[in-house]
């Protein structure tokens, strides 16, 4: 089957959250994204989403170097090749350009979900999950006080969320963990801490070993390969790399040096599903867990998420919330919703989820078209 793009529309929006969102590196507030929008000839448009940040926090990346790097160098690369038979190739096609995996996952992914609705099928079914139904969990951020921090776990557990992750970091990290675990004695609990400590802080950190913690995700510094096989070492509870981990290569490099015990895998940050799904398989057969990450996206970059976390490797509730989570309004129709804890993974083509255009509409800031010569 050939896929001939006959032209692509990045919309950048900016979307209100319900609350702003505390990490140990950044306070969120809104979300400027990227959504791009792939049409191809035979009438069928594929939906990505870049989900980088406005500032290099997370990656290097930003939200502008996206819009750079897709208009100046991925979007013609694309245009030239003109067709293409299988999404794989966008790996092919894009390895001339080094990094911008954020960038070129956004265009990875739309080409997945056009590929899948050509294919009339479930994007999930495309890519070789099989899951029909996925648990979910959801992050909570730095909170002013412990009374709010209880509150707002309590309402996720409510909702019905199967695991909770605390945002931590130095100096506001023991406390908060003890507090939920005398609130909490059993739940499924998890701290991020966004590489916001080093080995000088081990004492703190090991003291984290006494919580009955499901995993510290990404405590030191993102290329701290060797740092972070030193701290676990340490650790009783397993270490799960996060931004360390931005390509199959880096994979393999945390699981050979015994960095990490679980791995958080995001398309976005690695640069499509192809890599993700390459990445799911090497820990598969290393028997090394892995979980699906999220980075407070819209329902589209999500309905990928969900797709990925259909493979039977991802064995923790996964960083997927329901719309409502984060948005006044989602971009898609119908919104995202959690019953019993767990998401039902769409059978209609492709991601499974209709854009709602009126609010894609609203909170376009900027719309721009890249056509064939």
């Amino acid at each position: 089957m050939t896929l001939k793009v006959e032209k692509v529309i990045i919309h950048t929006v900016k979307l209100p959250l319900r609350e702003p969102f505390k990490t140990a590196l950044s306070l969120i507030e809104e979300r400027k994204l990227l959504i791009l929008e792939v049409k191809f000839k035979s009438g069928v448009t594929g939906w990505g989403e870049c989900s980088a940040f406005e500032t290099p926090w997370y990656t290097e990346e930003t939200t502008d170097s996206c819009y750079h790097a897709l208009l100046t160098y991925l979007l013609p690369a694309l245009m030239d090749h003109n067709e293409v038979q299988h999404p794989d190739e966008a790996m092919k096609l894009f390895q001339p350009i080094r990094g911008h995996h954020m960038a070129k996952s956004s265009i990875e992914t739309a080409l997945w979900d056009g590929y899948a609705k050509h294919l009339n099928q479930p994007l999930y079914h495309v890519l070789g999950g099989s899951k029909k139904s996925i648990e979910v969990g959801t992050a909570v951020g730095i909170q002013a006080n412990q009374e709010k921090l209880i509150q707002k776990i309590d309402e996720a557990v409510q909702h019905g969320y199967k695991r909770i992750k605390l945002k931590v970091k130095p100096g506001h990290d023991i406390e908060p963990v003890r507090a939920v675990r005398r609130a909490f004695p059993d739940l499924p609990l998890m701290v991020d801490a966004n590489s916001s400590y080093t080995l000088k802080d081990l004492d703190r950190l090991t003291e984290l070993d006494h919580y009955n913690l499901l995993m510290i995700e990404q405590p030191l510094g993102h290329r701290d390969f060797v740092d972070h096989a030193t701290l676990q070492e340490k650790l009783t509870t397993p270490l799960c790399l996060d931004e360390s981990i931005t390509s199959f290569e880096a994979a393999k490099t945390a699981i050979s040096m015994n960095s990490c015990r679980i791995i958080a895998i995001k398309h976005s940050r690695v640069g499509g599903l192809s890599e993700a799904i390459r990445i799911h398989d090497y820990c598969k057969d290393r028997n090394v867990d892995v979980w699906a990450g999220g980075m407070v996206e819209s329902g589209i970059g999500k309905a990928h998420n969900i797709a990925l976390a259909s493979f039977d490797r991802f064995v923790f509730p996964g960083d997927i919330t329901a719309s409502s989570n984060f948005w006044y309004e989602d971009l898609i129709t119908p919104p995202i919703q959690i019953e019993d804890g767990k998401v039902n993974i769409s059978e209609k083509a492709g991601i499974g989820y209709e854009i709602n255009r009126t609010v894609l509409e609203k909170y376009t800031i900027n719309k721009h078209e890249v056509s064939q010569s």
